[in-house]
């Protein structure tokens, strides 16, 4: 065993653990921000299409809008945080959270609502790319998995804080549009305290090492609890030895078709899962099977816990099992899940207690796997020379999907509600078998050792 690894297998001191655990707390907060933004719209959808006399196709793009602008983020936070480092990116994401949230809130039309949601979403592709990319570069290699599912379950956290704050505020029986102005208007204040505790972090080692400012990045890494710091930090600028070349050469080349086709097939299927039609539709979808509002946004609350339960079960496996095996497993449930939320729908009259079991269990297996590995494995498979760029690209797909579903779902499931579920668990029964076959495992190496193993760098 190297002197690398060997440190490596050290476990941290406390005022170390603390340390990492804080500054991988507060980068995660943008996940928080993520889910919250992901999932609160699905309380207003209704009060949404009567107030603006929205059709199936602008009800699917209201909801969409803030995923086209999470494409657009994540293309664009790459080259920043690139030049500006990781940490001031994360500052301007908060800022853009703030700005998107008052502007849901005090909209003055349809149209300035949809603008905000597009700013809200520009927030959101960054904060995808930034905040898993920041925390894979300050975690030690045995804590990396369980660190970087700290942005997933904050994430998971936004969705069941979303659905409760929807669920609560609906229970005050606010006059006139207050309700969903509330609902949408209330994400201001974690994206404030995300912009204040951001200036109690660390910039990235690895950002440091690459800007040539190695006697911070050593002390960053030293402080952040890594047992060799000398030896990582070595290692990290051998591994940029070559980035000027690396640059100019384009990310899809020979050399990296693994991780790009695996970071490309994973965004893929996380997506066409499903996921965010439930996540976005969730009161729409129990509606469609007899709820009433209040029962369909309380069982919103019930997918919400399902799907943090899930997350928490990941990050105590994920570095002891791995990536691959929880795709495996996960695609498998997933697809057995979608399928009885298929047959539910099927009958004659919708069996709504069949609905809802298989729901919980669909995300409750999706955050198990795909949604805590995704953004782990995206943000540890390329080298650092192209890091940010493949973290872009993961980004990218996943947020593309994301609005094609979440477009396409509320105009599909007037016509096709059995169809679209059977579809979703094809899908995931194929993710399996890819995931077997093809993905390789990341666990318990260093980011370095990754992109010289799967790389051949």
């Amino acid at each position: 065993m190297n002197t690398l690894a060997s440190a490596a297998s050290a476990p941290l001191s406390g005022p170390s653990r603390f340390r990492v655990l804080g500054a991988a707390g507060v980068a995660a907060l943008g996940g928080f921000l993520f889910g919250f933004d992901t999932a609160v719209i699905s309380g207003t959808t209704g009060a949404l299409k009567t107030l603006y006399g929205l059709t199936g196709n602008e009800l699917g793009f209201t909801v969409a809008s803030g995923l086209i602008g999470t494409i657009l983020g994540s293309l664009l936070a790459s080259a920043p945080s690139e030049r500006f480092g990781r940490r001031p990116v994360l500052r301007a994401v908060a800022l853009l959270f703030l700005v998107a949230s008052l502007g849901c809130g005090l909209a003055l039309g349809w149209p300035m609502l949809v603008a905000a949601r597009f700013l809200g979403g520009i927030a959101v592709g960054a904060a995808s790319v930034v905040s898993p990319m920041y925390i894979a570069e300050i975690s030690p290699a045995p804590w990396r998995g369980r660190l970087v599912a700290v942005a997933q379950l904050n994430v998971v956290l936004g969705i069941l804080v979303a659905y409760l704050s929807n669920w609560g505020i609906a229970q005050l029986a606010l006059p006139g549009e207050l309700s969903w102005r509330w609902m949408l208007g209330i994400q201001a204040l974690p994206s404030a305290l995300f912009f204040v505790l951001l200036y109690t972090i660390p910039e990235s080692p690895r950002w440091l090492a690459k800007q040539g400012l190695v006697d911070a990045a050593g002390r960053v890494l030293a402080r952040l609890g890594h047992a060799d710091p000398t030896a990582e930090l070595a290692e990290i600028r051998a591994s940029l030895a070559g980035e000027s070349a690396a640059h100019r050469a384009p990310l899809f080349r020979r050399a990296l078709a693994l991780p790009v086709t695996a970071t490309i097939l994973v965004a893929t299927f996380n997506q066409i899962s499903g996921i965010n039609a439930l996540i976005y539709y969730a009161a729409d979808i129990f509606a469609m099977a007899g709820s009433s509002r209040d029962s369909a946004l309380l069982q919103s609350v019930a997918i919400g816990g399902a799907n943090l339960l899930g997350c928490l079960l990941a990050m105590t496996i994920i570095d002891r099992v791995g990536r691959r095996p929880l795709l495996i497993i996960g695609g498998i449930a997933c697809a057995l899940c979608l399928g009885g939320t298929a047959w539910a729908f099927h009958q004659p009259v919708a069996d709504g207690r069949l609905l809802l079991s298989c729901l919980i269990g669909f995300i409750f297996f999706f955050s198990f796997s795909q949604g805590a590995v995704i953004w782990v494995f995206i943000s540890e498979i390329f080298p650092n020379t192209v890091r940010a760029k493949g973290q872009a690209l993961g980004s990218f797909t996943h947020w593309f999907w994301a609005a094609v579903v979440s477009w396409s779902f509320p105009i599909i499931a007037e016509h096709a509600r059995v169809e679209v579920f059977v579809f979703s668990a094809a899908m995931m029964a194929l993710q399996a078998v890819l995931a077997w076959r093809l993905m390789p495992e990341t666990k318990g190496q260093s980011l370095e050792q990754l992109g010289q193993r799967i790389a051949g760098h």
